[in-house]
């Protein structure tokens, strides 16, 4: 990212002392939400360091944008630069507990679960532990398909179980022919069991409707209609990537004003819409580790006080293809150095079920 880059360039500029007050607002900051003065910076830093030094300092760091006075004689507040600077480079990353691994291990890893339920229980989860809003963008990476089954629910419906590979489940209602008879549904999924091991149902989906034309003879046509409704319904899902928005409460508990309401209702609606934030992930999350944006650095947050730590789900075969995305947006004041190991150890483990 550009803006890293360039955060890299401004953080080599300062000489030590103006690092180490830069970090020591921002984290008195993160921690009480009020602006700190000389005076108090130089009894945590050194008596020694006077306080006019200091000042000097938080001077030449305001003018370049990396800390404010909200007021006069108040004390200074990181700026959102500032902040994005912090993090990009001053930020002591922390770690998650051992029992907080398990967890999220568990919950991503679901044997006989459809790969939705994973997603949502791990945002839940990442909700839950962060604090924050879990975002997750699920992946429309197909997996190789181990078998798969048709299911009557009546007599116009039938659901299709499709396994994977990797044990994941996907289930999806088809319309059929109206009383078609159980032993239409057997012959439709042992023509495709036969046909599909090994390989996605897109891949062999053009195969398949060839072969259905030249079995017209061998295969009952309301079975060949089963069989078309079963490629259907999964090829038409492939290239739409849907969206999980978890634990909105964590934010709202937060607001204390009406316009910060509508600022936030307004944010969400524009991640729901999609447009916006799938041309974030298109733009910042084509490489590997977590991305934090912070307030105006992007146009996501240009105006609601919030943050967002994401990072990418990759495939396991090619780790430059992102297949989605998992993070939180939180207020500024979130807990970095806790949710960004938190974040990344997340999509790692989710990582691993796309081989």
């Amino acid at each position: 990212m550009n803006n890293y880059k360039n955060n890299n360039i401004l953080l080599s500029s300062l000489d030590s002392r103006s690092r180490k007050i830069l970090q020591y607002v921002v984290e008195s900051y993160l921690e009480t939400g009020n602006p700190i003065g000389s005076n108090t910076l130089s009894k945590k830093m050194s008596p020694s360091l006077a306080s006019a030094t200091i000042r000097n300092v938080m001077s030449n760091l305001e003018g370049l944008n990396l800390l404010k006075s909200p007021h006069v004689s108040a004390g200074r507040l990181p700026t959102e630069s500032g902040l994005q600077l912090f993090v990009d480079g001053l930020l002591q990353i922390g770690d998650i507990s051992s029992e907080e691994k398990k967890h999220i291990e568990a919950l991503s890893a679901g044997m006989g679960k459809s790969l939705k339920d994973i997603l949502s229980e791990t945002s839940i989860a990442l909700a839950g532990l962060s604090n924050c809003v879990s975002l997750v963008m699920a992946p429309t990476f197909q997996r190789a398909i181990k078998h798969i089954e048709f299911v009557p629910i009546d007599a116009n419906r039938a659901l299709v179980v499709i396994v994977d590979t990797l044990g994941l489940v996907e289930n999806r209602l088809i319309d059929i022919p109206k009383g078609t008879p159980v032993f239409n549904l057997i012959e439709a999924a042992n023509f495709l069991n036969s046909r599909i091991s090994g390989v996605t149902l897109e891949e062999a989906k053009n195969k398949i409707e060839e072969e259905l034309v030249n079995h017209k003879k061998e295969i009952d046509l309301i079975s060949e209609k089963v069989i078309t409704a079963g490629l259907a319904i999964k090829s038409a899902n492939t290239n739409h990537s849907s969206l999980i928005l978890t634990g909105k409460n964590n934010i709202y508990a937060d607001i204390n004003t009406q316009e910060d309401f509508k600022k936030i209702n307004e944010l969400f609606e524009k991640i729901e819409q999609g447009k916006t934030l799938a041309e974030l992930l298109k733009n910042s999350v084509s490489g590997p580790g977590v991305h934090v944006f912070i307030g105006a650095d992007n146009k996501l947050f240009d105006y609601s006080g919030c943050s967002m730590i994401l990072a990418p789900i990759k495939a396991k075969s090619d780790v430059t293809k992102t297949l989605g995305a998992i993070g939180v947006i939180g207020p500024i004041r979130v807990n970095y150095g806790r949710i960004i190991p938190m974040v990344d150890f997340t999509a790692k483990a989710i990582s691993k079920l796309f081989k």
